[in-house]
Parts: structure tokens; sequence; C-alpha cells
């Protein structure tokens, strides 16, 4: 009567159940599978309060995790802090990357003010100014362009030789972008000043 059933009947009978809707058990029929420990079903119960009760609640306590991320990750981006940035700005190979950037003047950060002296210009109805103005957009594309090429390879050099064994995939663009932001409006916040080499 109280027999304990063979690996083979417990596996055929697993099968089964998997296989068909999930009907009531019986009371007096076996249930299949060992009875938890006490400290695991308390867990269980535990881990089950703590998780909202409906979606509202869950919507809403997802959008206060959210929030104080986001909060921390402002907070890091004015601080610098490396541990609660966003992973395109972690490590000490970014960090380098974007110390070489603000650490030096480079043309594409003025590229802005430049541009609205340069479409002020060209409203102008005089035939030379707008001349002047055209050989101004010239003359800055091309040395953001220069100054850019330069940063590449100088800061290809550098991550080479203190950097040998990481992965620097991505670096060089990370910190020509970088040269296209002005240097107030950067984030992460400069940590180094100008002059200052990293």
């Amino acid at each position: 009567m109280f027999r304990s059933r063979s690996k083979d009947e417990q596996a055929a009978t697993a099968k089964v159940t998997a296989d068909q809707p999930q009907q009531p058990r019986d009371p007096q029929a076996p249930k299949g599978r060992p009875t938890p420990k006490r400290s695991d079903s308390q867990s269980q119960r535990r881990s089950r309060a703590h998780t909202p009760a409906n979606r509202k609640d869950a919507a809403k306590a997802q959008r206060e995790a959210r929030r104080t991320d986001m909060a921390r990750q402002r907070e890091a981006m004015a601080s610098g802090d490396e541990r609660y940035l966003p992973a395109r700005d972690k490590g000490p190979v970014r960090r380098f990357a974007r110390d070489y950037v603000d650490s030096r003047w480079c043309v594409a950060e003025f590229f802005l003010p430049m541009a609205v002296v340069i479409l002020v210009l060209t409203m102008v109805r005089v035939p030379s100014i707008q001349s002047i103005a055209l050989l101004l957009w010239l003359v800055i594309i091309v040395l953001i362009v220069l100054d850019s090429v330069f940063i590449w390879f100088r800061l290809g050099k550098q991550l080479q030789q203190r950097f040998p064994n990481d992965n620097l995939k991505g670096v060089k663009a990370y910190a020509v972008m970088r040269t296209l932001q002005m240097r107030r409006l950067r984030l992460p916040k400069p940590q180094v000043k100008r002059g200052q080499r990293p």
C-alpha cells in the first residue's frame, strides 16, 4: 500500500503530466516530488511578498528603480565616478581617451559658434561677404578633418603603448566624437585642465 515508486515510473508520470493539461490531483495520490524544506518554502514566500501584487505596482517600482539609476548616472557623469558611468564610458582606456581629448584645444569644439557666425554672414546681402562666409565654411571643415585625423593617429599610438593588451575597438571614434562637443557641454565632465597631459 505504501511502497515507493521506481524512478522509471516517476519519469513516465512526469512526462504524461507535462503533455496533458493540469487536472486537479487526487489527495490520496503521490505528488511526484519531495516536500520542500521549511527554510526553502519560507524564503519563497518572502520573495513573493516583496514582489508587487499587480502590474501597475510593478511598473511603478520599475520606473522608480530606473529613475534612481539615471540619477546615479547623472551624478557620475558630473563627478567622473567610474562605478556608475554607463558602459560606453567605463574603463581606464575610455578615461584615458577622454583625458587626452580634454587636455587639448580642438578645432571641432568651436564648430557650433563658428557655424552661427557663418550663418549670419550668409544672410547679409553683400556678395563679397557671402563668398567670405562660404570660404570660411570650407576652411573650418578642412581644419576639423585634419585635426580629427591627427587625433585619430596620435591617440592610436598612445593607446597601443599604454594599453597593449586591452580591447581598443571604438576608442578612437569615441574620442573624435568627444571633440565635436564644446568642452563645457561634454559628459562625463572633463577631469583634466587644458595642457595637462594625461
